[in-house]
Order: structure tokens, then C-alpha cells, then sequence
């Protein structure tokens, strides 16, 4: 059972507003109604001698939209990639065996998740190195490497050897 509030939370009037709007303009319909207006613009074009009123009115209009659309996309990536982030924290603690320190690591400054990163590019060519010599790359090594598993029996079970049919 979770320990969660499961009671639904209303979501403020802008974070309505964009989930809305964000899924209204990446509809095909609401490119093909754009398309359309431009192509009735420059229709227009002669009947207003193409003058600078004419050139204004789809200038101020692209500007604005993109203006406002610069904010809501913006808010929408903000918003999905909290919500992400807190679905990878869930999974990095509920799996048994994974690094509690990988929770929250986008609070980290620049320098610390480039370390960790080689950590990372360090385990990943271990784990290529010991596939090609036909062991198994699935281990939870120590991140920090100040322990090492003895050499022997694996934590799977199959002593370091992936088995074979």
C-alpha cells in the first residue's frame, strides 16, 4: 500500500491552461488551420496593395504567438521532466540493489554528475570487457568502488558465468 495522499489534486488555472493549449497546438488539425491563415494573408495580399499594415498584422501575430509559445513549451518540458525524474527516483528506490545517491541527482552541480558520469563510462567498459571474455555484465557494482565483491560466487547465483543452454 502506498503511503501516499491518493486524493486528487486540482491543478492551478495556468498549468490547466497550457496541458490544453500544448495539446491543442501539436494536433495536425491546428498546423493545417496555421498553414491556412498564412495562405488567406498573403491571399490578401493584393487587396491591400501589400502594404505595410498588411505585412504588420502576420509579423505582430507570428511574434506573439511565438512569444507566449516559447512560455508554455517551456513550462509543459519543465512540468514532464519533474514528473519523469520523480518516476526514475521511485524506481531507483523501490529496486533492491540500486544506489539510493542516484535519487535526485539533477540537484547535483555540474562537477559531481561528470564524475559520476565516468563512473558510469568506467563500469560500462567493464561490464563490454567481461562480456567478451563470456561473463555477465549484470552486477550492481559499488559506485564509489571502496568495496569489492570476493571473487567466487556471484551474486546471481552462477558464479560470474552467464549460463548456457
Amino acid at each position: 500500500m502506498s503511503n501516499h495522499d491518493n486524493t486528487a489534486h486540482k491543478a492551478s488555472l495556468f498549468t490547466r491552461i497550457a496541458n490544453v493549449t500544448s495539446r491543442l497546438a501539436g494536433r495536425a488539425s491546428t498546423f493545417i488551420v496555421m498553414c491556412a491563415l498564412v495562405v488567406m494573408w498573403a491571399a490578401a495580399g493584393p487587396y491591400f496593395h501589400f502594404s505595410d499594415s498588411w505585412q504588420l498584422t502576420i509579423n505582430t501575430g507570428t511574434t506573439i504567438l511565438t512569444f507566449l509559445m516559447v512560455f508554455l513549451i517551456q513550462a509543459t518540458q519543465n512540468r514532464d521532466a519533474a514528473a519523469i525524474q520523480i518516476k526514475l527516483d521511485e524506481v531507483i528506490r523501490a529496486l533492491k540493489g540500486a544506489h539510493n545517491a542516484m535519487l535526485d541527482l539533477e540537484e547535483l552541480d555540474e562537477g559531481d554528475l561528470v564524475k559520476m558520469r565516468e563512473s558510469y563510462l568506467q563500469l560500462a567498459e567493464r561490464a563490454r570487457l567481461a562480456l567478451k571474455r563470456g561473463d555477465t555484465d549484470t552486477d550492481v557494482p559499488d559506485l564509489a568502488q571502496k568495496r569489492r565483491r570476493p571473487r567466487g560466487r556471484h551474486p546471481n547465483g552462477n558464479n560470474g558465468r552467464t549460463k548456457r543452454a
